[in-house]
């Protein structure tokens, strides 16, 4: 038998208790209390790296930015790291989209490639951010020809 006190309004206390919503100490599951934000930088360098991945993809980013790119790398305290170099993200609470610039091999399928490029980039950043990327738009800037030097400088040992 279950010892039951009337309460003020004359009801029992376990009757009140199964009425309240907060019977349970913090309320749910405690993996969905708080809220969880994903800089754009984030899903920048994942969508790097999983770029980077693809064969047939020489580098990101066009001639210009990569040159300078390499330069911002040296510089201590530079802004980005050459993972997000050509990438660029807009994320949102629940998508994101992104934008990418490409170099590709000379003598590779341009459009297997970009298709390729999507696929690595969408499955990389759904799996690891839990977004869903509703469109990722690959411009390719340059074609890297077999005789052609790289534009980078080789970093000098001193």
């Amino acid at each position: 038998m279950t010892d039951m006190t009337e309460n003020r309004g004359g009801e029992s206390e376990t009757a009140a208790a199964r009425r309240s919503p907060l019977t349970k100490r913090g309320g749910g599951d405690p993996g969905s209390r708080g809220r969880t934000t994903i800089a754009d930088g984030v899903v920048e360098k994942i969508a790097g790296l999983a770029a980077r991945d693809v064969d047939g993809v020489h580098a990101m980013g066009s001639g210009l930015s990569r040159t300078f790119g390499a330069v911002r790398d040296r510089v201590p305290g530079g802004q980005k790291s050459g993972v997000t170099r050509g990438v660029k993200a807009e994320v949102g609470e629940v998508q994101a989209a992104l934008d990418l610039e490409i170099v590709v091999v000379y003598g590779v399928s341009i459009a297997d490639v970009a298709r390729d490029v999507r696929e690595n980039v969408i499955t990389a950043v759904e799996r690891m951010t839990g977004l869903e990327v509703v469109e990722v738009n690959i411009a390719v800037s340059d074609v890297k020809l077999p005789d052609e030097e790289e534009e980078e400088p080789e970093r000098r040992i001193q």
